[in-house]
């Protein structure tokens, strides 16, 4: 490890210090996907094994890491220690278990996985069907007009996901049903018959975090966007998330993440009270923020701090830390 590292983390843990000192006990929650095992060419801000590697070691160094079960209990206590601060991952991607646990025990951080339960064992979450399908394609140039997008060039990686990002906002916000629908006539339309379909967890995968003494969290069972569905559905989405968690892992499970989570946009208050009524001790939003003694145990914001280089990752978190709103946009 080169000598920049260990003075970036005495000079992070000096100012995340004077921050705290500054006022209420305060958590900071991260939030992340997947942790490649190499950098994909598509999707090279994507943190892979090596960089999540650099960043733990820093975490470790700089801040009290809690898995965010104990940090909610805590923070609503009163007792939350000083620097305090939880690792998040969402959706259930099988890298979790492969390439970041192994990283995560050898520092000894815990972390906190909320598993949308529909895709384990084979299954795949509709934004990896549309990564995979154009990632795919064969050619240089794919006729999108039946989506809206016409001629889309196809020649380089940044070709490729640029037309990824064009593709999501419409396959989001649609039913689940109508997801389906949307993923076969985008593979027919780019000649591509098969995906891949190991991308998420095996079962067994969900044990071992367990197992190794990570803690599990409920994210429904086919990710639909809550404010999209009707009211019904989202409740059995919800529930039937846990209920299948609870029976894989024979263990209670109290935390909800949910779906892409933005307030007001993906979910309102009608949720929040059926997380509450479910019987959730917390749940985390994708709002970005700070958590304080005065945040909304069902709406505990989190937030992951984009940059290239692990200096800026981390001041950006101290920025947040510092500057971050914790409230949450009532409906």
């Amino acid at each position: 490890m080169s000598l920049a590292l260990p003075m970036l983390a005495q000079a992070t843990r000096a100012m995340r210090a004077v921050v705290d000192g500054l006022g209420a006990p305060r958590l900071s929650v991260l939030l992340f996907h997947r942790v490649l095992p190499a950098p994909d060419p598509m999707f090279p801000d994507l943190v892979d094994a090596e960089r999540f590697d650099a960043l733990v070691r820093m975490l470790a160094s700089a801040y009290r890491i809690l898995p965010a079960g104990e940090a909610a209990s805590r923070l609503a206590e009163g007792t939350l220690p000083a620097g305090a601060l939880s690792i998040t991952f969402d959706d259930g991607y099988a890298d979790n278990a492969e390439v970041a646990l192994p990283i995560l025990r050898r520092h000894g951080v815990p972390a906190t996985f909320f598993i949308a339960t529909g895709f384990l064992d084979g299954g795949r979450m509709f934004n990896d069907s549309v990564i995979e399908c154009v990632r795919a394609a064969p050619g240089e140039q794919a006729d999108l007009a039946g989506f809206g997008l016409g001629q889309c060039p196809l020649a380089t990686p940044h070709d490729r996901r640029a037309v990824v990002e064009r593709l999501l906002p419409q396959v989001k916000y649609i039913g689940l049903d109508e997801r389906e629908d949307f993923i076969a006539r985008l593979c027919r339309c780019l000649h591509v018959s098969r995906l891949p379909g190991a991308l998420m967890m095996r079962s067994e995968q969900v044990r071992e975090l367990r197992r190794a003494g990570m803690e599990i969290g409920a994210h429904t069972v086919r990710h639909p966007i809550l404010r999209v569905v009707d009211d019904a559905q989202a409740e059995r989405e919800i529930r039937q998330g846990r209920d299948e968690l609870q029976g894989l892992i024979d263990a209670p499970v109290r935390l909800f993440a949910y779906p892409n989570g933005r307030p007001l946009q993906d979910y309102d208050t009608r949720h929040v009270e059926m997380v509450r009524r479910i019987g959730f001790q917390a749940a985390f939003s994708t709002a970005p923020g700070t958590a304080t003694a005065a945040s909304d145990a069902m709406q505990l914001p989190r937030f992951t701090p984009w940059d290239q280089t692990t200096a800026r990752w981390m001041a950006r978190l101290l920025h947040m830390r510092t500057f971050g709103a914790a409230a949450v946009p009532q409906a």
